[in-house]
């Protein structure tokens, strides 16, 4: 391991000096990439290995980072170390800070120009279109390269984790894409509809739209946000598996346990094979919850490949909406 020399404490000398000439005091950069590496990489032995130093002295450079700072960044209770609230605070500046260093250094030296444009999605629209879309996006476009990566958790765009995302915001829900140093722009509006297979669609008999064999992917409120657009009320439980995913409900529909919401997105391809049946509920129709966005960061916006990929899935979207109507 190597040994890095002790980061000093802040001296009030050194604070003059940086006034005087119009500096702002910065604490050491070793002090700094200890602590980022830390509650990046989960803990003091991970980060001195990530660091090639011995996990005393990243211990030390933590420590002298609160005492240069003046107050507490972690709560130690035995060997375990958390975050206080201004501790977690500031480590996502510092790691916002590292990630551009990073980022400016790889695009310096041309590999972030030629490396892929990484687009995290959520996984049933990127298993069930997006995937699709992007090998014609790649064909028409033989200079670029898309990483697509499936996940249900965005990334952290600031420390430059993606350089896109894509994922389905609900109206009536709690987060709201974009941000601080972002920029989005709403891919479609799909309207949801109730999917079943042909044999559980067949034997519902006389639907009642409050007591139908529902499936669910997190919970029963996107079939109560249904329901009430459709002008039902639903009743205090709607009973059902849930599937935590989206395209896990559709497999559960397929597979014949019940009745799933899904946009034509998801499951075009079954509705045109009859592996899934739109379920005709009286007095309802397709509607509206949310709609897909795509958020990248503002600096990475009008950079070619995403500017063309942006261009090139809003038009293959408008002509799927269009083709479906």
């Amino acid at each position: 391991m190597t040994k890095e020399p002790d980061a000093a404490p802040r001296s009030s000398s050194a604070d003059t000096l940086a006034e005087s000439s119009g500096e702002i005091a910065l604490p050491p950069f070793a002090s700094l990439r200890a602590f980022e590496a830390v509650f990046r990489l989960g803990g003091i032995r991970k980060a001195a290995a990530h660091l090639r130093l011995n996990h005393a002295v990243v211990s030390r450079h933590v420590k002298q980072l609160e005492e240069w700072l003046g107050g507490p960044l972690i709560s130690r209770s035995g060997n375990r170390l958390a975050l206080t609230p201004e501790g977690e605070r500031f480590h996502s500046r510092v790691s916002a800070a590292f990630a551009e260093l990073l980022f400016a250094t790889q695009e310096f030296e041309g590999r972030r120009r030629n490396g892929p444009l990484r687009l995290w999605c959520v996984p049933g629209l990127s298993i069930q279109w997006l995937s699709a879309q992007l090998a014609a996006f790649e064909r028409a476009n033989a200079d670029f390269r898309v990483e697509l990566k499936p996940t249900d958790i965005p990334p952290n765009l600031s420390i430059h984790e993606a350089d896109a995302d894509i994922r389905y915001y609900r109206d009536d829900g709690p987060t709201v894409p974009g941000g601080r140093g972002l920029r989005c722009f709403e891919l479609a509006r799909p309207e949801v509809m109730a999917v079943a297979s042909a044999a559980v669609a067949s034997a519902l008999g006389p639907i009642d739209a409050r007591r139908l064999p529902f499936l669910h992917e997190e919970d029963d409120s996107e079939w109560r946000a249904w329901l009430r657009l459709n002008g039902i009320e639903p009743p205090a439980s709607l009973e059902g598996p849930v599937c935590w995913h989206a395209h896990l409900a559709i497999a559960a529909a397929k597979q014949g346990r019940g009745v799933a919401l899904a946009s034509r997105f998801l499951v075009e391809a079954d509705l045109a094979e009859g592996s899934l049946v739109q379920v005709n509920i009286p007095d309802t129709r397709p509607a509206v919850l949310g709609g897909y966005i795509l958020v990248a960061r503002e600096d990475r916006w009008s950079t070619p490949v995403l500017a063309s990929l942006r261009h090139f899935l809003r038009q293959r979207a408008q002509d799927f909406v269009a083709a479906n109507i």
